[in-house]
């Protein structure tokens, strides 16, 4: 494994990944988040702050490589109507995940773990998994999204709303993790229902909230983002040192004699 300071993959050289890949080391974290309106509250880069930070610590944890954060995602349910949201096409997010993908399979990587810090990425992140998975039958992809990797996270991001988005719970890891993304004096005025409930459609954000918040971010505390953190890392590390030893079912050997 990579030494601690050798944890992001941009900060090493290709003779430390050669050696790394070439000792066993196969594996690499991918974090992924967006650029996106955060309400009148948050800044832009929340989401992709959260992904590098998360993977940042849980490189340390496990000794796992940490790919670049990729800042852009599939925000296109924003809508145009609050400017800051820098968005790509599903089918974009699929070919840029792909394109990557095929760079780190030749150069030796056989398990990548993709941690997902926006909702709306989740649907191409896995079209993107099924087409890697499908072109190299040897490499393990797992992708995981940070609100619902349990019932206990998923209870502290859905606490003010169900279909929440720049909430108590992300202004509260903000608050925790990077408190000048976080504009306390808009704070009071910020909070706005999740207006979702019954919906027979998934409607754009612009049809369901005033200002770009789902959610009471208004109750956000750096105490309840610090314990939120800790819950995501220490669940996530323990998933990556599980998969890092996992084998799949079936050898591939098996095939071979059918």
């Amino acid at each position: 494994m990579p030494q601690p300071k050798q944890c992001e993959w941009s900060a090493m050289t290709w003779p430390e990944i050669l050696e790394m890949i070439e000792n066993g080391s196969d594996a690499a974290i991918l974090p992924i988040g967006a650029t996106e309106q955060h309400g009148p509250h948050l800044g832009t880069g929340m989401d992709s702050v959260l992904a590098n930070k998360l993977c940042a610590e849980i490189g340390q944890r496990t000794g796992v490589p940490v790919l670049p954060t990729l800042p852009y995602g599939c925000s296109i349910g924003h809508s145009f109507r609050w400017p800051g949201t820098l968005a790509l096409q599903p089918t974009t997010l699929i070919t840029v995940l792909s394109d990557l993908g095929d760079w780190l399979y030749r150069a030796g990587i056989r398990r990548l773990f993709i941690i997902n810090c926006h909702v709306g990425n989740a649907a191409p992140i896995r079209c993107a998994v099924d087409t890697l998975r499908c072109r190299y039958d040897d490499w393990m992809l797992a992708a995981w999204n940070d609100g619902d990797l349990n019932c206990e996270i998923t209870k502290e991001f859905t606490r003010d709303g169900a279909d929440w988005h720049a909430n108590a719970a992300e202004t509260s890891l903000m608050l925790a993790l990077a408190p000048e993304m976080v504009r306390p004096d808009q704070l009071a005025q910020a909070d706005d229902p999740d207006r979702t409930e019954g919906c027979v459609f998934s409607h754009p954000v612009n049809r369901t909230s005033r200002n770009g918040v789902t959610g009471q971010p208004s109750q956000a505390t750096a105490q309840d983002g610090t314990a939120l953190f800790e819950q995501l890392v220490t669940s996530l590390t323990a998933l990556i040192k599980k998969g890092l030893v996992e084998k799949a079912p079936l050898d591939a050997s098996y095939f071979k004699r059918i």
